[in-house]
């Protein structure tokens, strides 16, 4: 077995011995739905609620196999996409508000996304042969070190940021070696994503720095400040937010454009490291242009109700919504994933270049 073969030994059975951190036992329950009794409407002055009397079947906990009648409500607008029918699986816990019987939580979404999931693992892997396995190796490397690493050391009090640049080093390791394998190219690319990496660290923290934000502008920064972890850093986890985030987009810049450089310099031996360079930056132009854009879109994607919130009647002027935290944390996200993109490229087709091309 050669050299590349034990590092990639090496990194996968780091991962798998990686400690899993112990649950509590779960007062949560699955069950059935077996019968829809009823449908009906609660309206109040400027609110409206439907809700639905169903039978559940508990599947598992203490009294599995016993039938429950269990109203389940949700908002007027959403009920068509949110009621129940008979089959579904839901989500129970015990009623801590009534005294007795249960409630149901949620639909139980799981088992489709992990059909979903496979479909997905299929694919890459079909279409990508050992690449596609390596890169699944490497993906779950990546939420390991997530969720073993970088959650808990930030929940035990440590700085967010330094955790997060800490994570985001160590994932960018550990994912571009397990997908690409231990070679001079992803070595490289490594390389690049690390240096380009410091860049987006320090252009983040003086985006946030000008844009004064707090890290306080999502429900769920505040629910953390006020839950548990009342010392957390929030301004510290966004922007350790923004620098994992733009790491995935990073590995991809990295890696093609050194595959690239190397492609062109095999299929023309006689450039030198300078026309090389040049040709190799024409290629990457193209490519910071497609992945600017899809960037841009993905953070309007996954924003999408802002959008909404825009082209309301009566609200306050556009530039007092656009001024909203919640809304300018998504723009400086944007942003540093944007400028990052655009110095990898040159910062790794530079060293493709230097490495692969010809000397005069």
């Amino acid at each position: 077995m050669g050299i590349k073969r034990w590092g990639q030994v090496l990194l996968l059975a780091i991962f798998f011995l990686m400690p899993m951190p112990a649950r509590a036992e779960s007062s949560y329950f699955t069950g059935r739905v077996t019968i829809i009794f009823s449908e009906g409407e609660n309206s109040d002055p400027g609110f409206s609620e439907k809700y639905q009397r169903v039978n559940v079947r508990l599947n598992n906990g203490p009294a599995a196999g016993k039938d429950e009648m269990i109203e389940y409500s949700t908002t007027a607008g959403a009920f068509e996409q949110q009621k129940l029918a008979v089959g579904d699986t839901v989500i129970v816990a015990p009623d801590t508000i009534g005294g007795s019987g249960y409630i149901i939580l949620d639909k139980l979404r799981i088992p489709g996304v992990l059909i979903a999931l496979a479909a997905f693992f299929l694919l890459a892997i079909l279409f990508a042969g050992i690449r596609g396995v390596t890169s699944l190796f490497g993906l779950a490397a990546s939420l390991g070190i997530l969720a073993f690493g970088v959650v808990p050391a930030i929940m035990a009090g440590h700085d967010a940021l330094v955790v997060s640049v800490i994570g985001a080093f160590s994932i960018a390791i550990v994912s571009i070696l397990l997908a690409h394998g231990v070679n001079k190219r992803s070595g490289i690319a490594l390389g690049s994503t690390l240096i380009t990496l410091v860049g987006a660290v320090i252009f983040s923290v003086v985006a946030v720095m000008l844009a004064k934000l707090s890290g306080s502008g999502t429900e769920e920064a505040i629910y953390l400040q006020i839950g548990s972890l009342p010392s957390l850093n929030l301004q510290g986890l966004l922007l350790g937010g923004m620098i994992i985030g733009t790491l995935g987009v990073l590995d991809d810049v990295t890696t093609a454009q050194v595959a690239a450089v190397e492609e062109i310099g095999i299929a023309d031996v006689s450039l030198t490291r300078k026309e090389l360079y040049k040709r190799g930056l024409r290629v990457g132009r193209e490519h910071i242009a497609s992945l600017v854009n899809t960037l841009a879109l993905a953070y309007a994607g996954a924003s999408f109700p802002l959008f909404l919130l825009f082209a309301l009647e009566g609200g306050p002027p556009l530039w007092v919504v656009l001024n909203a935290e919640y809304v300018m944390e998504e723009v400086v996200r944007a942003i540093v994933g944007g400028a990052s993109l655009v110095i990898a490229v040159p910062i790794s087709t530079f060293a493709a270049a230097w490495y692969f091309g010809k000397k005069h």
